[in-house]
This record gives C-alpha cells, structure tokens and sequence, in this order.
C-alpha cells in the first residue's frame, strides 16, 4: 500500500478531456488517493468511535429491512449500525473533508458548474460494513426517492480502507445514468428486476470498483450501482457526499429541501 507517501497539497485537479468524456459516458470516474494516510486515520478513527458507542443520528442494519437483515433492532446484529447520518454536522473532520478544495474541484468539473452546493439530506453520511451483519444491497439508482428539479447530482465516496468484492465494495452499471427503464423492470422498493431476461443482460456488465485507502468513486447520481455483504474479519467505512451545480436544486418541500445546502465553491466573478 502506497497511501502512507500521499501527501495533500492545495493544487486544485484538472480533469483531462478523456476523463470527462469517461464519465459523461460510464457515469463514474475513480480518482485515486485524494487523501491523506493521517486524514484517513483521523475520519476512521472518528468513525468507529461513534460507531461503537452509538453516536445519533445512526442507520442500523435492522431499520432498512434488506435481504439477510435483522429482523428488528432487539434481534441479533439488529443494533449493527450502517450509516452514520448528517457526516457533515457530526464531526468537523467529516466537514472539512466534504467541502475540500481539491475534492469540490472535481465536482465542479463533473458538473460544469462554477457553483457546487452539498446536500445536507441525502447520502452525508460514512457508510459502515461489520463483518458479521452487513446486507448487501441490490441495484438501484440514488434519484428515486430524491427530488430535484434536474437529475444532474454527483457523488463522491472516499474509501477510509480498501474496498474489494469481499468487503462488499461498490458495483456499477456503466451508462446506465443515461438509460430509461420502464417500471416493470424494477420491484415495488425501485430496486431493478433480476429476474428478467433483458436486466440480466444488463447486470453482466457490471464493473467492480474496487479502491484503495484514499480513492474516490465519483458517480452520477442516477447510475445503477449496487454492493455486496462484508465477508471480512474487518470493518469496512466510507464518506459518502452528494453535490449539484448552479442548475439544479431540491424541490421545495421536498425531503430533498428539510436541510439547507452548503454552499462549498463559489464562482469568482471578474
């Protein structure tokens, strides 16, 4: 592992042309080792401290009634968290990291916005992985319960470790951001059908994105994705964060519009 010689600096990246030509076309893009090793293990520390000692607000296991979830929070693995919510307002680390320079730069690029606002409700999270009673999750797309008046949202997701198909690492539908589906091919929860000839068609494209401590998944927000149960002795942990440019924002009234956004980069006008 190479994390230990990555050191931050306050360059700010300019994505080549062939990397946004890859991520207008697959829907993501993994930009490696955007962090530290010390800011790793300071978030990661963080992380299994609250964890542990059931730091609110928090998503357990048991609440999102997955396949192979406990049944209840009294059950066993049922108080398992697997989300620590509101990353940003939780910790200062958490905060400084979704609003770095070198990160929204990034974002602003993926976007073509000068403007990037954080959503303060949806994702602003760090996604945790036991390695007992973890679920997987099936295919599905992030806008389905979100709304914005334009579907052009990107997030990003730092791995605070590595992330490989034992742990239960993220998978991808390439292109499938720029698909329509109809609504036969998905079940009641929007989660797509795996049980059709032309959605299993589709899943055999799937990549793996497998990352290194310090690598970031940027994805568009309406790429089908999906991700495997931890199988490992070890924890797996992410900072996952959900940005939109100048035009776009949450539906008022909309869960989407309960939190304000933070204004992270800012256009500089002449």
């Amino acid at each position: 592992m190479t994390m230990s010689a990555t050191i931050e600096t306050p360059v700010q990246p300019t994505l080549t042309p062939a990397q946004r030509e890859l991520f207008k076309v697959d829907g993501f893009l993994i930009m490696r080792q955007l962090a530290s090793a010390e800011r790793l293990g300071a978030m990661r520390t963080a992380a299994l401290e609250q964890a542990s000692a059931h730091v609110a607000p928090i998503e357990y296991e048991a609440d999102v009634a997955y396949p192979g979830a406990p049944a209840s929070r009294d059950a066993e693995g049922g108080d398992t968290p697997r989300r620590l919510l509101q990353a940003y307002d939780r910790d200062p680390l958490f905060a400084e990291w979704a609003a770095d320079a070198r990160l929204s730069a990034i974002v602003a690029q993926l976007l073509d916005s000068d403007d990037v606002w954080l959503s303060r409700n949806h994702h602003n999270c760090v996604m945790t992985k036991s390695p007992r009673y973890s679920t997987a999750t099936a295919w599905h797309k992030d806008l389905r319960y979100w709304s914005f008046e334009t579907p052009r949202l990107v997030n990003a997701w730092l791995a605070l470790g590595d992330e490989t198909p034992a742990n239960g690492c993220m998978r991808v539908l390439p292109g499938t951001h720029r698909m329509a589906f109809d609504a036969d091919q998905m079940d009641a929860d929007q989660f797509l059908r795996e049980d059709r000839d032309d959605t299993t068609r589709l899943i055999e494209t799937a990549i793996e994105a497998a990352l290194a401590p310090g690598d970031v998944l940027f994805f568009d927000a309406g790429l089908l994705h999906a991700a495997g149960a931890n199988t490992t002795e070890e924890h797996k942990l992410s900072v996952v964060t959900t940005y939109y440019g100048r035009d776009n924002a949450p539906v008022a009234g909309s869960r989407s519009a309960r939190r304000e956004p933070i204004h992270i980069r800012e256009a500089h006008h002449a």
